[in-house]
C-alpha cells in the first residue's frame, strides 16, 4: 500500500515537471520569437506609437542642355505648418495669416481646429510671402525647406524636359522617363507622441533633410531649340493650320538637339492647360507621311537595281487607274526619269516603281528603315506608327504605301530614317540624353551614338541624295527650302488625312510636311517640319518647307558651319507677262467696279498659272507673275482695289 503511494507521488512529480518544462519552452520560444524574429517589426512598431514622421519633399537633379544651360532645376521654397496645441489664440492667429496666404480666416481656422499636433497650412511659399509670415513671430507656426521644381526656360524645351507633380513624380518627358535617376531621397521631420498618442511640440526640428538626384545633360541644344519653336510657331499661326512639330538631328550620330510642339505649354503651370497639349506628339502621336516615303521607296528599288536613275516610267499624263482606284498627279506628266518622280513628286510614278519592286521587298526595306516598331528614342509615350504585315497588303496597297498613304510613322521615325540616308546608309537609334552627373559633377554614365544597322549601301545614299537635291532646285517641289550657299537635299509631303465619320480620306484636311539634310555634300543635320491642316495651302513646299529653310539658316550659322561660295543659291522670280486685255462685259461682282471704274482684286489663292491668266484675261487686269506651280501669295489682298501706283504681284510654288 505505502509502495502505491510513493509510487503515485513520484508519477505526480514527473507530471507536474513536465508541465513547468512545458511552460518554460514556451516562454522561452515566445521571448526569442518576439526579441528575435520580430525585434525589427516591433521596434518600428514602437516607433510608429510614440513618434509621427512628416515626409517632405525631396530633391531633384538639374536637367540641363548640352552647354550646360539648366533646364530643370530644384529651388529651396520654406513651407508652413502648424502646431494647434501651442496656439493659444486660434481666432486671431487666422486672422492675421489668412491674407497672407490668399485664403479665408474660416477656411484656414478648419485646418487649425483639429486634435492633430501637426497641420500643413500652405506648402512652398515664395519668399516674400515666407519672408512676412515670419516677421510675425506667431506662437505655434513654424517653416521646413523643401523643394520645389522650376523650369527657368519656361516653354522652351517644355515637351522635352516634361514636368512633375506635387510629390515631386516625373509626369511627362524626360522628368517622367529618368524619374528614379533624377528623384533624390526623401528627408522628414519627426515628432513625439504621448501615451494618447498626441504629438507633441516639434520645436522647429527637422531630423533629415531632402537630398537631391542625379544630373542629367541632354543631347539638345537649347539655341537651336529655340529656334526651331520659333520657326515651326510662325509657320503654324501663318498657315492657320491646328498644330505642328519639328524635328533637328544629327545626321551621323542620332544626337537629337531640337524637338519642337506647336501649341507649347509652361511646364511651371501646366495645370492650367488641356491634357492634350502636354503631349510630346513628336514622339507619341503618328502621321501619314505622303509623299516624304518616296525617299525610301525609290533607294530601295535602287539598291535591288530594279530602277536606274534615268529610267523612264510613264506617268500616264497625270491620271493612273489601278483596279478599282484612280491616282492622279497634281500637274500631268507624260515621262519621268525615276530622278523626276521624286523632284516632281509623281504618285503615278512611285506606284509603278513600287510594282516594280515588288511588296515583299518594299515591305522589308520600310522595316529596315524602322517603321512599324519603336526607335527605343529615351523619351516616353513612343509610337511605334502603323505599317500593316505585308501579308495584309490587298489591291492597290503596294500603290499607295509607295507614296506614303495606307501608312503611318511618328516624326522622330522619320526624322531617323533620313538620316540613315544623309549618313551614307546606316539607321541610327535616336537619343535625348547624353550623360547623368552625380551630386558633384562626376560622370556617372555617358551615352553613346548607337548604329542599329545599315539599310542601303553607300553608293545608294549618294545616288538618293543627288535626286534628293533636284526637289528643291529649280522646278522641284521643295524650292522654298533652298539656301544660298548650301546643297540642301530634302523631299515634300501632303498627305489625306483620314476621315474618322467616312472610313475615307478628307477631302479637305491635309497633312504637310518637309524633311531634309543640310549640307548634302556633308550632312549635319536631318530638318523634319509638320504642319497638321493647314488652312492656307496643304502643299508640304508651300507652309512646311520655308520653316525648315529659317531653321536649317539659324541652327547652321549657330554652329558656324558656313556656305561654300553660289551653291544651292536660290532660282531668282521669273516674271511672265499677261496677255494683252480684251475689251469684256463686266457684270455685278467682276474685279472692275462699274461706279468708279476702280479694279478690284480677285483671290487667286490656290490657281493654277494658266486659272490666273485666264482670269487676267477676262477681267482687264495685269499683274506681275513670279515663279511657277500654283498661287500661295497675292499683293493686294482679295477684294482691296487696284491702283495704277499700286505694286500688283501673285507669287506660284510648286505643290508636292
Amino acid at each position: 500500500m505505502r509502495d502505491d503511494r510513493e509510487k503515485w507521488a513520484r508519477v505526480r512529480i514527473v507530471m507536474i515537471g513536465t508541465i513547468f518544462g512545458l511552460l518554460f519552452l514556451s516562454v522561452t520560444g515566445r521571448a526569442f520569437y518576439l526579441q528575435i524574429l520580430q525585434h525589427e517589426e516591433l521596434v518600428k512598431k514602437a516607433e510608429r506609437q510614440h513618434q509621427h514622421i512628416v515626409q517632405l519633399t525631396p530633391g531633384r537633379g538639374v536637367i540641363m542642355d548640352r552647354n550646360g544651360t539648366p533646364l530643370a532645376v530644384s529651388v529651396d521654397m520654406d513651407s508652413c505648418y502648424a502646431e494647434p496645441r501651442r496656439i493659444k489664440d486660434m481666432d486671431g492667429t487666422a486672422g492675421v495669416l489668412a491674407p497672407f496666404l490668399g485664403t479665408s480666416k474660416q477656411e484656414l481656422l478648419k485646418k487649425l481646429n483639429n486634435d492633430r499636433g501637426f497641420v500643413w497650412i500652405e506648402r512652398r511659399l515664395t519668399p516674400e510671402v515666407a519672408a512676412r509670415i515670419k516677421n510675425l513671430k506667431l506662437t505655434g507656426i513654424g517653416f521646413v525647406s523643401e523643394s520645389k521644381r522650376f523650369y527657368p526656360n519656361c516653354e522652351v524645351a517644355s515637351h522635352v524636359v516634361g514636368f512633375t507633380g506635387v510629390d515631386p513624380v516625373g509626369l511627362e518627358g524626360v522628368e517622367r522617363k529618368y524619374d528614379s535617376v533624377i528623384l533624390g531621397n526623401t528627408g522628414y521631420m519627426v515628432t513625439e507622441r504621448d501615451a494618447l498618442g498626441r504629438d507633441i511640440a516639434l520645436m522647429d526640428t527637422v531630423i533629415k533633410n531632402s537630398s537631391p538626384g542625379k544630373n542629367i545633360v541632354l543631347t539638345l541644344d537649347k539655341n537651336i531649340e529655340y529656334i526651331a519653336e520659333k520657326e515651326l510657331a510662325k509657320a503654324v499661326t501663318e498657315s492657320g493650320a491646328k498644330n505642328g512639330m519639328a524635328v533637328v538631328m544629327e545626321s551621323d550620330t542620332g544626337r537629337i538637339l531640337a524637338m519642337a510642339n506647336y501649341p507649347t505649354f509652361n511646364p511651371n503651370a501646366y495645370s492650367h492647360y488641356p491634357q492634350a497639349l502636354l503631349r510630346n506628339r513628336a514622339v507619341s502621336d503618328s502621321f501619314e507621311p505622303g509623299s516624304t516615303f518616296k525617299i525610301f521607296l525609290i533607294s530601295a528599288a535602287l539598291e535591288e537595281k530594279v530602277v536606274r536613275p534615268t529610267d523612264a516610267i510613264n506617268c500616264e499624263n497625270g491620271r493612273y487607274i489601278i483596279a478599282d482606284r484612280t491616282i492622279h498627279d497634281t500637274h500631268s506628266f507624260a515621262r519621268l526619269s525615276v530622278s523626276d518622280v521624286l523632284k516632281y513628286s509623281s504618285n503615278i510614278g512611285a506606284a509603278k516603281i513600287g510594282f516594280k519592286l515588288g511588296d515583299e521587298r518594299l515591305f522589308r526595306y520600310l522595316r529596315n528603315f524602322g517603321f512599324g516598331e519603336r526607335t527605343g528614342v529615351d523619351l516616353p509615350g513612343e509610337s511605334p506608327g502603323n505599317l500593316r504585315d505585308k501579308r495584309r497588303w490587298y489591291g492597290v496597297d503596294l500603290a499607295t504605301i509607295s507614296f506614303g498613304q495606307g501608312v503611318s510613322a511618328s516624326a522622330i521615325q522619320l526624322t531617323s530614317a533620313v538620316s540613315a540616308v544623309a549618313n551614307g546608309g546606316t539607321l541610327f537609334k535616336p537619343y535625348i540624353v547624353e550623360r547623368i552627373l552625380d551630386d558633384s559633377g562626376r560622370e556617372v554614365q555617358k551615352f553613346e551614338p548607337q548604329a542599329v544597322r545599315r539599310v542601303i549601301s553607300a553608293d545608294t545614299a549618294r545616288k538618293v541624295t543627288k535626286m534628293m537635291e533636284s526637289v528643291t532646285s529649280e522646278g522641284g517641289t521643295g524650292l522654298n527650302a533652298a539656301i544660298d550657299g548650301f546643297l540642301v537635299a530634302g523631299k515634300t509631303g501632303t498627305a489625306q488625312k483620314a476621315d474618322p465619320v467616312t472610313h475615307g480620306y478628307s477631302a479637305t484636311r491635309r497633312t504637310a510636311s518637309f524633311i531634309g539634310f543640310v549640307p548634302a555634300d556633308k550632312p549635319k543635320l536631318t530638318i523634319l517640319v509638320v504642319v497638321d491642316e493647314p488652312k492656307t495651302s496643304p502643299y508640304g513646299g508651300v507652309v512646311a518647307a520655308p520653316a525648315f529653310r529659317s531653321i536649317a539658316v539659324n541652327a547652321l550659322a549657330y554652329l558656324k558651319i558656313m556656305p561654300k561660295g553660289e551653291v544651292g543659291k536660290t532660282p531668282r522670280t521669273i516674271e511672265v507677262q499677261a496677255p494683252p486685255p480684251k475689251a469684256v462685259a463686266m457684270s455685278e461682282g467682276d474685279a472692275l467696279d462699274a461706279a468708279t471704274g476702280v479694279a478690284v482684286m480677285p483671290d487667286f489663292r490656290g490657281m493654277s498659272m494658266r486659272q490666273v491668266m485666264q482670269v487676267m484675261e477676262k477681267r482687264g487686269i495685269n499683274i506681275k507673275l513670279m515663279g511657277s506651280g500654283r498661287a500661295v501669295e497675292q499683293n493686294p489682298p482679295p477684294g482691296q482695289t487696284i491702283r495704277g501706283a499700286d505694286e500688283v504681284w501673285i507669287k506660284f510654288t510648286p505643290s508636292a
